[in-house]
């Protein structure tokens, strides 16, 4: 899932782009009609999984298409496009098809940035990013990346994209009231059937808002746009960085295009076979490991927190924040600003604080943690700026498009049961490992009320040359997953981050080894001779 702190820091979007018809089936469909079909329009049929691999016919005009570079400030506020003006990027449009066994219909207009090359003699080629998510805007990552390759950035064309749906790119907004789908089923069977009947409204929301858009969210529809840009961009081959689903972007791709990609860094990879609705669910162990050492590290600055001086002191603690926000929704912040916290909100604000290991990440977690505290005895809470806009992303509208293209995304890419007792069957299970974290991983979500998806997952069957960074203790991310993915690619090397609790490592994580690691094989094109290993600095 897309990390709600990266989330909320996003490149601001602009008024999305309309899916644009060809113009004479845009004459002949009236915006009434348009709404009618969203409304009632029925799943796509389903295709098997290579049935638009390598299809060509009608797609030309998209891969020759020419492309117009501007600057990317959309107005005077837009503060996101000058921070990519100021490290020297422009913008332009792609235009790809909505459907592309149908590329004589309608359009989906992608958005781009790009810092060129500028040791032209000893140019590589475009690296294309995907931050993940899914559903993470990209397009604002060309200055991160340019500034973590060093002295070899100007040898790469720095590519952000905000994929299909997401950002710039035709953002879908289902209209929710709240930002994440995902949330806790809480204490008992009356918390869980609140969350059935939830579900099913952020469904059928997407259902109304966007119906005819949904079945073309896949990651396989992603990766043929990715491939796409390649060809508008003039390159034989592009290199690639994704991170978290990302990762998963780049192996699809592999699969679909193979020998189409130079240089490929797959960072905080994710196992193909849980993806999509599996997802979540995969999180749990990884997740239990992140806490229980944020929970050794709050006990030892009980001084400071007051939350315990024991792993086992801050854990109970906790639980009983959860159960009395069961009882009775805990308040936070006073009047209009205030948010009611209840045993399916308090848990997704600890999932949200355990995305690394720093020092500063750990204390604000703590921080808030104390502050759900005081507010579970009754006393007034004023949040600070950053939870303040941290609750408004999680559980206001404002939040809205965000989690509406990531749950587009998840149900397109894989299949869920329909039958809610599944569900409180593992949750069940679950809780009597995990009362914190189990409730809410393997909770209910709108796709148990989504169509069935068009597509079948990719296999992952062809080998790919790719760096794979894994952190042993990644939170979102598995560490099993990086090994199952390398063990799927021989070709691969899986760079291991022993002792770390980390989620998305190169130029983010300040580990000198990850990063010169990932920059000579960037630079010179080789990978390393075998798996190599970091440790946490």
């Amino acid at each position: 899932m897309p990390d709600p702190q990266r989330s909320r820091s996003a490149p601001a979007a602009r008024r999305p782009r309309i899916l644009r018809r060809t113009v004479a089936a845009g004459r002949a469909l009236t915006a009434g009609l348009a709404l009618t079909a969203c409304l009632t329009a029925p799943a796509a049929a389903t295709l098997p999984a290579q049935a638009v691999e390598g299809l060509a016919r009608g797609l030309d005009r998209y891969y020759g298409q020419h492309l117009d570079w501007h600057g990317c400030v959309l107005g005077p506020d837009d503060q996101d496009g000058a921070a990519l003006e100021r490290a020297g990027a422009r913008c332009t449009d792609v235009t790809v098809p909505l459907d592309y066994a149908n590329p004589g219909g309608r359009t989906v207009t992608l958005a781009l940035s790009r810092i060129k090359a500028t040791d032209t003699r000893h140019r590589i080629g475009a690296l294309l990013l995907n931050d993940g998510g899914p559903g993470s805007p990209t397009l604002g990552a060309p200055p991160r990346v340019h500034a973590a390759l060093k002295e070899t950035a100007d040898r790469f064309d720095i590519v952000g994209l905000d994929p299909r749906f997401v950002g710039r790119s035709a953002q879908i907004d289902c209209g929710w009231p709240v930002g994440f789908s995902i949330q806790s089923s809480g204490t008992g069977r009356a918390g869980f059937e609140r969350q059935v009947t939830l579900q099913r409204d952020l469904a059928a929301r997407c259902r109304s808002a966007a119906g005819d858009l949904l079945p073309y969210a896949s990651t396989r529809d992603t990766a043929r746009d990715l491939d796409v840009v390649r060809g508008a961009l003039g390159e034989r081959r592009i290199s690639y960085l994704g991170l978290s689903y990302g990762t998963y972007l780049g192996t699809v791709y592999t699969q679909m295009f193979p020998g189409r990609v130079d240089r490929m860094v797959l960072d905080s990879a994710l196992d193909p076979g849980h993806v999509g609705p599996a997802l979540v669910p995969s999180q749990l162990p990884g997740l239990e490991h992140a806490f229980a050492d944020w929970a050794d590290w709050t006990a030892a600055r009980h001084g400071t927190y007051g939350l315990g001086r024991t792993r086992e002191e801050v854990t109970a603690g906790i639980l009983h924040t959860v159960e009395t926000a069961a009882n009775r929704p805990l308040v936070v912040g006073t009047g209009a600003d205030a948010f009611e916290l209840d045993d399916s909100r308090v848990p997704l604000l600890l999932f949200a604080g355990l995305q690394g290991d720093s020092a500063p990440e750990r204390a604000s977690l703590a921080e808030q943690v104390a502050m759900l505290a005081e507010a579970a005895a009754g006393r007034p809470v004023t949040p600070t700026a950053d939870t303040t806009a941290l609750l408004q992303f999680l559980f206001s509208p404002q939040g809205s498009p965000a989690g509406s293209a990531m749950q587009a995304i998840a149900c397109a890419d894989g299949t869920a049961s329909r039958d809610p007792e599944d569900y409180w069957r593992e949750i069940e299970r679950s809780r009597a490992e995990s009362p914190l974290f189990g409730p809410l991983l393997d909770n209910i979500t709108p796709c148990a009320f989504w169509d069935r998806p068009r597509e079948a997952p990719t296999q992952v069957l062809r080998d790919a040359r790719a760096l794979i960074l894994s952190a042993t203790g990644d939170p979102r991310a598995p560490y099993r997953g990086g090994v199952a993915l390398h063990d799927m690619l021989p070709g691969s090397r899986l760079l291991t981050l022993q002792g770390a609790n980390q989620h998305q490592l190169y130029g983010i994580y300040g580990n000198a080894c990850v990063d010169d690691t990932v920059n000579a094989y960037l630079a010179g094109g080789r990978l390393p001779d075998t798996d190599p290993t970091c440790t946490r600095q």
